[in-house]
């Protein structure tokens, strides 16, 4: 395989899409972020990465928290806009018509239409030279019903969830592969866990077309 040097960069491919909600009371903002993920287990932690002269840089410094909302493809145009739109200009909550909802634990808005809200406290901002990396702990998540499944499990497959690409927006459509652990399986668990995924599959289905019916 012949491969070309590249200048050390952003390379890492693909990201999350995620938009953060920020704010203090009156005031409140979204930033979409690609710069996510998670760093630890017990406490569960995550960071964002935002430039120091975005309007919500600010604006989480000064409050210590934010909340992750995860995108969707019904999402995507509303999460590329919150990019390159400056909070000091518009309120992007009003433009793109995304409901700001009262989070559980921290102050600051969730967006409601968002299927995944993870509320979180900043622990310490590390300077990195063009970003501000912003560790925090995760105080709080919130799902929306309709992707747990009768065993109380979240099916997050179900989402139609979207990721950054090397400058594209990418839905994460279902083609799995395998899950983890998938490589030391034993045949007879593999064939019961697709079968319960089948059941589950067709059971959300059939009770999604019930829910178009009666509307």
């Amino acid at each position: 395989m012949s491969k070309i040097t590249f200048k050390p960069g952003t390379m890492l491919n693909p990201v999350p899409a995620v938009m953060v909600s920020c704010g203090d009371g009156d005031i409140k903002n979204i930033i979409t972020i690609a710069w996510t993920g998670i760093i630890n287990t017990d406490p569960p932690m995550t960071y964002v990465s935002v430039r120091k002269e975005r309007y919500s840089h600010d604006i989480i410094k000064r409050t210590g928290e934010f909340v992750i909302n995860l995108t969707t493809e019904d999402l995507a145009f509303a999460t590329d806009y919150c990019g390159v739109r400056s909070g000091r200009d518009v309120d992007k909550f009003k433009e793109q018509k995304l409901t700001p909802q009262e989070s559980k634990v921290v102050k600051c808005p969730s967006i409601a239409e968002s299927p995944v809200n993870i509320e979180c406290k900043v622990v310490e901002v590390k300077e990195l030279g063009s970003h501000d990396m912003f560790m925090a702990e995760i105080v709080n998540v919130s799902v929306d019903e309709k992707l747990m499944d009768e065993n109380g499990r979240l099916c997050l497959d179900e989402a139609g969830l979207i990721a950054y690409n090397h400058g594209h927006y990418f839905a994460l459509k279902r083609n799995e592969i395998g899950r983890f652990g998938y490589s030391v399986m034993k045949p007879k668990t593999r064939k019961r866990l697709n079968a319960q995924r089948s059941r589950g599959s067709n059971k959300r289905h059939n009770s999604n077309s019930k829910t178009r019916r009666k509307k």
